[in-house]
């Protein structure tokens, strides 16, 4: 039986919940195309089912930033996912703040595990710094899926070395996530 897993690209094209901006760069943008490509790489491995958050690049999901996270969610519960992986980008008003992290909803979940997998992965492939995974139990789309989930901070939009990676080569961060998955599955 197929692994169920939904890729949720963070945030909308527009407000509301628009994502983070940097370098010229915005969140919403580059959460979907790795999703995309994320969503690619799992279809074509016999193991799992895949489905996203976001259907096309101007797919709005909700009319404020409550709805637009329960829409992320209740998608994903009423599918009987496996396991949810929402992807995004970091900010800081430090521009030299650079990394991948991720959040799960407490220390002993099997999102944090999957979270320190995707994490070391997506460090290993970008040489992007790998800041951890911390518990983030207040995140909605944490604390109301049914299933494990992870929120990964892929890099950060406000660091130009990371904008510039994450715009560039998205396939690099959809493939570092697919090899923490694969890993923590032990399918490689």
């Amino acid at each position: 039986m197929a692994i169920k897993i939904f890729i949720d690209q963070g945030h909308n094209p527009v407000n509301p919940n628009a994502g983070a901006e940097g370098n010229g760069l915005r969140e919403q943008d580059i959460t979907y195309s790795v999703g995309v490509i994320l969503a690619d790489l799992l279809r074509q491995n016999g193991n799992f089912e895949v489905r996203t958050s976001r259907a096309t690049p101007t797919t709005q999901l909700g009319t404020s930033n409550s709805s637009s996270l329960a829409a992320r969610v209740n998608a994903a519960n009423s599918w009987g996912a496996n396991y949810f992986i929402s992807l995004h980008t970091n900010a800081s008003t430090n521009s030299s703040a650079s990394g991948t992290e991720a959040y799960a909803y407490s220390q002993a979940s099997q999102g944090f595990a999957l979270g320190e997998v995707i994490v070391a992965e997506l460090s290993q492939i970008t040489g992007l710094r790998d800041r951890g995974v911390f518990a983030r139990p207040s995140l909605y789309v944490l604390r109301k899926t049914y299933m494990p989930a992870v929120l990964v901070e892929m890099g950060f939009i406000t660091n130009p070395v990371d904008a510039s990676l994450m715009s560039s080569e998205p396939d690099l961060f959809a493939l570092g996530i697919y090899n923490g998955i694969l890993a923590y599955f032990g399918l490689r």
